[in-house]
């Protein structure tokens, strides 16, 4: 390989029956590469999937609960929770309030903040109770485990 004026490289191009693709443009001279740039698409198509199938999925589970939710279905619900957050999934927490329920919103908070005290080892909280219209939200994520 060599440097070759611009009509050099069209010729070995077509010689080789390949294309001629500009690789530095503002480049004096420009820098230019023979190659099949149907193959070179495909390659780069072909890395790019690659690369977002090892990207992680980011798999978000919800757990709903009432206001005066009893302590057999917190602890159901609790069960289930920590099963999300070993397995990886990020989790959304919250308590809906219907009809004239939202007069109850401590109680929804105090249930929330309860839950994620319980879930302290497995997962931190990403986003603190906060209320939006009829329900109260918190986010848990999962801790990453040290291998």
């Amino acid at each position: 390989m060599g440097v070759y004026p611009i009509s050099k490289a069209r010729e070995i191009a077509n010689e080789q029956e390949l294309d001629l693709v500009e690789i530095s443009p503002n480049a004096e001279p420009p820098v230019c590469k023979v190659m099949d740039y149907k193959k070179f698409l495909y390659e780069q198509k072909k890395r790019d999937k690659a690369m977002k199938a090892k990207a992680s999925k980011v798999v978000v589970k919800e757990i709903r609960f009432g206001p005066q939710t009893d302590d057999h279905d917190y602890d159901f619900k609790k069960r289930h929770a920590e099963k999300f957050l070993k397995d990886g999934a990020k989790l959304k927490a919250y308590v809906f309030f219907k009809g004239r329920s939202i007069v109850y919103k401590d109680q929804g908070e105090i249930l929330l903040l309860r839950l994620a005290q319980d879930l302290e080892e497995l997962g931190k909280v990403e986003q603190m109770p906060k209320l939006e219209g009829k329900r109260m939200t918190m986010f848990i994520a999962p801790k990453t485990s040290k291998k």
